[in-house]
């Protein structure tokens, strides 16, 4: 049976997927973790500026793999997490609520 073009680059993404799921995973998880201690207002500048890199490299990695609405989600972490921001319990509650739909996407292209 012969591979189109187009199944072969799938097959290629899909290679490249499984490869590097476990980083995106902890990307994700640094975004979790950030957003709880963004709750308990405890987010240190280390954790803030990890969550901002974390966030700019899930924004392009997952544009990469089709995931527009991962890409958007990330880019909005990026944005928020690169700002000085106050307690605010909405915030807290919009960090965490991005970065679990950011792990539902990352879950549901396995």
């Amino acid at each position: 049976m012969n591979s189109t073009p187009q199944s072969s680059l799938q097959q290629a993404l899909d290679a490249l997927w499984t490869r590097f799921l476990p980083e995106l995973q902890q990307r994700i998880a640094i975004l979790e973790e950030a957003g709880r201690a963004f709750a308990g207002n405890r987010l240190s500048e280390k954790q803030q500026e990890a969550a901002n890199i974390a966030a700019h490299k899930l924004a392009g990695v997952l544009g990469t793999f089709g995931l527009t609405r991962g890409t958007v989600l990330a880019r909005e972490l990026e944005i928020l997490y690169s700002r000085e921001n106050g307690p605010d319990p909405a915030m807290a509650e919009k960090l965490g609520h991005i970065a679990a739909q950011l792990r539902a996407i990352v879950e549901s292209r396995r």
